[in-house]
């Protein structure tokens, strides 16, 4: 589940309520056109579009709720099957920058070299996610 969220009436009084919103993949063509402006430079645009783009690649492929991946300030994932987490900061965290992720799920960066780096912060069980990296391919 992504942490991104949209307002929908409650149903008290026409008041909003905040309801986590899904991350979707974006189309190949946006993918394809946002990683070859990347190798150009990084545009906040490419960033958000890659960064949310993989995120619900990896939610997709890892379903669960045991782990939030982290991304800010774009946005966040739970996933991997465990234990489900249902308030506050779950058992499992991992944070890191958009570079970072983008290297990751493309496999421009490995997960031990990106932990061995400092590239990434992972605290808890199931913080390994060499088994769902990369994401592309």
């Amino acid at each position: 589940m992504s942490i991104a969220y949209r307002p929908v009436p409650n149903g008290r009084g026409g008041r909003l309520a905040a309801v986590p919103a899904r991350l979707k993949p974006a189309s190949s063509t946006e993918v394809s056109a946002a990683l070859e402006r990347m190798a150009q430079s990084a545009e906040k645009a490419d960033l958000r579009l890659l960064t949310k783009h993989f995120l619900a690649v990896l939610e997709q492929r890892a379903p669960g709720r045991s782990v939030e991946v982290r991304v800010p300030p774009y946005a966040a994932v739970q996933c991997v099957e465990g234990v489900r987490h249902t308030r506050g900061t779950p058992p499992a965290v991992i944070e890191t920058d958009a570079n970072t992720w983008i290297a990751l799920a493309t496999g421009a960066l490995t997960w031990p070299e990106a932990v061995d780096q400092a590239r990434v912060r992972a605290s808890g069980e199931r913080t390994d996610l060499s088994a769902y990296l990369p994401l592309v391919g």
